[in-house]
């Protein structure tokens, strides 16, 4: 195959395919790992007062940061232009996985963009309701994404099982805390207790360090899932052409279970325990609208900007 393949293609294709030493999942790994969060958040459920609570990569991304935006940011969102272009590529790329013919990147987006407009989700009104132009430049991005994507990333071939926006969910304490993630892009499948899967998240912007840490989180969940790991994660830049990959090694589980038990509980303590939110001045602050209040935030940004 690797003949018929651009070098951008190619490139991609040998980060995808690389062998690592094959090592069987032990046994009771999802049941361990299950365990492992329940018995660190039992001291904590009492505060949910038996209402759920549903942590995602985003959640934990923004209570990670900083717990004083995350809560004043709780529960707003406002459809963009910039947002919805990503909700939009990833639907157009969703579509090539089983499109009859060869398809081309305009047909894409604009199927997509009509299932979005009458899906129930908040996206669809949206989409219906902007104006001539925005959708123009809406489309004209979409489009130039959807090409790369053609252009850079391998074909997927049928033998690969390709999936799109898979849903992964991990219920603990009879589903009073529910995690949960929708996979962009899954290749392949578990072979008995070897790892075989590789899980890719499709990127419209540029690199930051939670990225690493969004597919570690849907490693952690699929593993629970399974019984057996994911083989390889991918972060794959739509913009540059390439991606960045990582094993999947029982460290790298170690991580992301400690990760999602630290954020849980912070979500649980700043949202249902009334705990006093803290502040981790960083990068959010450049647009956190609570900066002209915040100390620590105006300080930080004050002289980031200083040091420019």
């Amino acid at each position: 195959m690797t003949t018929s393949l651009n070098p951008a293609q190619r490139r991609v294709f040998e980060l995808l395919r690389r062998s690592t030493p094959s090592v069987a999942a032990p046994p009771g790994m999802a049941d361990a790992l299950h365990a492992d969060l329940e018995d660190a958040l039992a001291p904590w459920v009492a505060y949910l007062g038996g209402e759920r609570l549903y942590v995602n990569k985003h959640a934990l991304v923004r209570i990670h940061g900083c717990e004083r935006h995350f809560l004043d940011t709780h529960g707003d969102f406002e459809w963009t232009p910039r947002t919805a272009r990503g909700t939009v590529v990833h639907k157009a790329i969703q579509l090539t996985v089983n499109w009859q013919g060869e398809p081309e990147p305009a047909e894409l987006v604009d199927e997509a963009v009509a299932r979005l407009v009458d899906a129930e989700s908040s996206i669809g009104p949206w989409l219906a309701a902007m104006p001539a132009s925005v959708r123009a430049d809406l489309r004209s991005e979409a489009v130039d994404l959807v090409c790369a994507f053609q252009e850079c990333f391998p074909p997927l071939e049928p033998s690969w099982r390709p999936r799109t926006e898979t849903g992964v969910r991990v219920e603990l304490f009879d589903g009073l805390i529910q995690l949960s993630g929708r996979v962009d892009l899954t290749l392949g499948a578990p072979r008995g207790d070897e790892p075989r899967k590789v899980i890719i998240d499709m990127k419209t912007g540029t690199a930051a360090a939670h990225h690493r840490e969004d597919l570690r989180f849907y490693a952690l969940l699929e593993t629970i899932r399974m019984g057996v790991p994911p083989r390889l994660l991918a972060t794959y830049y739509l913009d540059a052409g390439r991606a960045e990959v990582e094993d999947v090694t029982p460290s790298l589980l170690e991580s992301a279970l400690a990760r999602t038990i630290d954020g849980t509980r912070q979500l649980i303590e700043v949202l249902r325990a009334q705990r006093a939110a803290d502040v981790s001045p960083g990068a959010v602050c450049g647009w956190c609208r609570l900066r002209p209040d915040c100390s620590e935030g105006a300080a930080y940004w004050s002289q980031r900007e200083e040091e420019r």
